[in-house]
């Protein structure tokens, strides 16, 4: 189990969920040991921002990395796209302060990096072992990490409203790529129409639609076409979950579970997993040793 990067450049352009104007995305290549970094094509000259989670400065909403006043926004679906095709190393340029939304999902960021191809690398891929238990509490909202041979991210949301079905309130996910692709990635983000119209008062999510985002009155959903899951909001919290946990710097073996969770949560739980070396170890597998984690191989087709 090798470290991954692309095999070419590509590019796409999206909207800004909170400008509403057309932003440039590319993809580039890069060596092993790089991790995963974003530059602003907007900005000349400025230093590469790397996904960590130390920079996380703001979760209103999403999961923003700001370094030195450059500011990368919601990043969490393109990076949950990444862990799933298990990408290690990668040059993100954006032309905003933001990552374009989308569909609101990971899939269109699943699908360009498909397009782009997967290369397996020269030197071993790392994953982060989860130690000992680690649990975070923000009021009644909880996130922890256990050791586990492999990764699971169990997640449950409490919604008392007419659109959420009680009975679809958790969900269960045991990661491979080929669970991410086929249950996972396609799960879109959601909002409370009230939300976003007070926002766009506000000046934000102007580009928010129905597009790209599950949106929300009183009593129901309002998107035609409806839900893509039956439980599509419990996924994407795991979805997003995914993409914020990714920013610890390298795949996880450990299980994850959370209530109410979100990108501020996750991301403490994050920082207190790192703030401990006891808590974690840095391992690799050989060729006489299989991954804990089943991983898409770059020669392998999908369907």
């Amino acid at each position: 189990m090798n470290q991954r990067t692309i095999q070419t450049a590509i590019a796409v352009t999206g909207i800004g969920l909170h400008s509403g104007e057309p932003v440039d995305l590319a993809f580039y290549p890069q060596p092993t040991d790089t991790g995963i970094i974003f530059e602003r094509s907007d900005i000349i000259g400025t230093a590469p921002v790397p996904a960590d989670a130390f920079l996380v400065q703001d979760t209103l909403m999403s999961s923003n990395l700001v370094l030195d006043d450059v500011r990368i926004g919601t990043v969490e679906h393109l990076l949950s796209a990444v862990a799933g095709l298990g990408i290690d190393n990668l040059l993100v340029r954006v032309s905003a302060a933001e990552i374009p939304i989308m569909d609101g999902s990971a899939a269109p960021f699943v699908n360009i990096l498909l397009d782009a191809g997967i290369c397996e690398q020269e030197q071993p891929k790392k994953f982060l072992r989860i130690l000992r238990p680690v649990r975070v509490h923000l009021g009644d909202k909880w996130a922890e990490l256990r050791p586990y041979d492999g990764f699971e991210l169990n997640f449950e949301i409490d919604f008392d409203h007419p659109a959420f079905d009680k009975d679809q309130q958790h969900a269960q996910f045991h990661f491979s790529t080929h669970n991410f692709i086929e249950e996972l990635s396609a799960a879109r983000t959601f909002g409370f129409l009230k939300d976003i119209e007070l926002m766009r008062q506000n000046n934000l999510a102007r580009g928010g639609s129905m597009d790209n985002a599950i949106v929300i009155d009183d009593m129901q959903v309002l998107n035609v076409d409806g839900l893509r899951f039956m439980d599509e909001f419990v996924r994407h919290k795991i979805l997003d979950a995914l993409g914020d946990l990714y920013l610890i710097g390298y795949p996880i073996l450990g299980r994850f579970n959370a209530y109410k969770s979100g990108h501020a949560l996750n991301n403490l739980l994050v920082r207190e997993i790192l703030s401990d070396e006891n808590n974690f170890e840095i391992v690799t597998f050989d060729d006489n040793v299989s991954s804990p984690i089943d991983y898409l191989r770059s020669t392998d087709a999908i369907v």
